[in-house]
């Protein structure tokens, strides 16, 4: 496949991550979405009005790495020379279309308001997976790839790179929309599970909830709360299970997830509320963050 077949014209409706894919384009080095093709996705009554609507309404929202406008030469050389029919579309006068890559759609579903915003997002997250994955499997035929002055075999090395980086990313967020009660506490189970000895949970509001996924392991667990779990409650479990510690303490604001003292998971919302809201899991990789924070919080429950 050559780059002018790789931005094949769009479909009216698509209604599966295959037509999806075929409105995602290389641009900037970035693989993004036209405002236009996000408006009809989304069902926007509006159109492109109401999602730069919400862009104007939330600007700190869409850092230039989400969301930007393109220039007059990104618009003559790409719009205009592959999709020359979208000058009639917008109703014959010229505009420079917003483009949005994963990360802005993401942001943009948390915002519009349509019914079917979340489980369209849903699919687009799947179709820039297997782009990528398909961009990846499929590089030694790619000529010209945004426009690199490099040759072939450099080409190939430092995209490959890139991709990787890209999936190292997204395998260490994950984000999950209201709704996604089940994969949300799927997930949370899996991170508990990675644990061997000793797991720490700081959540103020763990409740009976965190302590029916706990009592499925066979490691110490400590958590670290308000007053959201009575003397009584760890009384009951301790009696059966007996690997639970309780520590009442108010002054941790996020949630995180500690692992045997050397990874951690910082978690965007409460376990009692996990898919009621939109929310993201997330692997820290600093690890002066990780060891600043293991030392509060050994401090905090001794």
């Amino acid at each position: 496949m050559n780059s002018k077949n790789f931005l094949v014209a769009q479909p009216e409706s698509p209604d599966n991550n295959q037509k999806i894919t075929n409105l995602i384009y290389e641009i900037r080095g970035n693989q993004v979405m036209l405002d236009s093709d996000l408006a009809k996705l989304y069902k926007c009554k509006n159109g492109t009005k109401e999602i730069n609507q919400a862009v104007k309404n939330n600007p700190e929202k869409f850092p230039d790495r989400f969301s930007w406008v393109l220039d007059e030469t990104e618009s003559k050389d790409f719009l205009v020379k592959n999709f020359d029919q979208r000058i009639e579309t917008r109703g014959g006068r010229y505009k420079n279309p917003r483009v949005f890559t994963e990360q802005g759609v993401a942001m943009l579903a948390t915002i519009l308001k349509t019914n079917i915003a979340a489980q369209v997002s849903i699919e687009i997250m799947d179709a820039f997976v297997a782009m990528r994955k398909y961009i990846s499997s499929t590089l030694l035929e790619q000529k010209y790839i945004n426009n690199m002055v490099l040759e072939d075999h450099d080409k190939i090395k430092l995209l490959e790179a890139s991709f990787q980086k890209f999936e190292e990313k997204r395998k260490n967020t994950e984000i999950y929309f209201d709704g996604q009660i089940y994969d949300a506490y799927s997930k949370i189970q899996d991170i508990f599970s990675e644990a061997k000895e000793r797991l720490i949970i700081i959540d103020a509001y763990a409740d009976k909830t965190t302590l029916d996924i706990i009592k499925k392991l066979d490691i110490a667990v400590t958590i670290v709360a308000s007053n959201t779990l009575t003397k009584q409650d760890v009384k009951k479990y301790n009696a059966q299970y007996n690997n639970l510690k309780v520590v009442r303490n108010n002054t941790f604001h996020d949630r995180y997830f500690i692992l045997d003292d050397s990874k951690i998971y910082h978690c965007g919302a409460s376990i009692n509320k996990i898919g009621h809201k939109t929310f993201s899991i997330t692997l820290i990789g600093d690890k002066e963050v990780c060891s600043a924070l293991i030392e509060k919080v050994k401090s905090t429950i001794q």
